[in-house]
């Protein structure tokens, strides 16, 4: 079992930067591939980028060259850098584990990032 706690959210103008931070425990955080997910109101749960446990990196298109995804396994964490933010960023991010398609996924509880004037 993987316990998941995201940090990092907050309130930004447009145009700003946030960085989310997962910490996980429970297990050895290397061999997870880690990845943020983003849901905004009335939407469904969408995928924003990935970091395998061999740390190949995907992005959303939404998202590319604005946010960096990265991990640090000393500190078994993962974390979000979004810049130049757009109120469309606006949405609960939420951090997930998984050690590959044949095993569970584990989720953080969320953390709201709202971009407004």
């Amino acid at each position: 079992q993987v316990q998941l706690v995201e940090s990092g959210g907050g309130l930004v103008q447009p145009g700003g930067s946030l960085r989310l931070s997962c910490v996980a425990s429970g297990s050895i955080f290397s061999i997870y591939n880690m990845a943020w997910y983003r849901q905004a109101p009335g939407k469904q749960r969408v995928l924003v980028a990935s970091i395998s446990s061999g740390s190949s990196i995907n992005y959303a298109d939404s998202v590319k060259g604005r946010f960096t995804i990265s991990r640090d396994n000393a500190k078994n964490t993962v974390y979000l850098q979004m810049n130049s933010l757009k109120p469309e960023d606006t949405a609960v991010y939420y951090c997930r584990a998984q050690r590959g398609l044949a095993f569970p996924s584990y989720w953080g509880q969320g953390t709201q990032v709202t971009v407004s004037s």
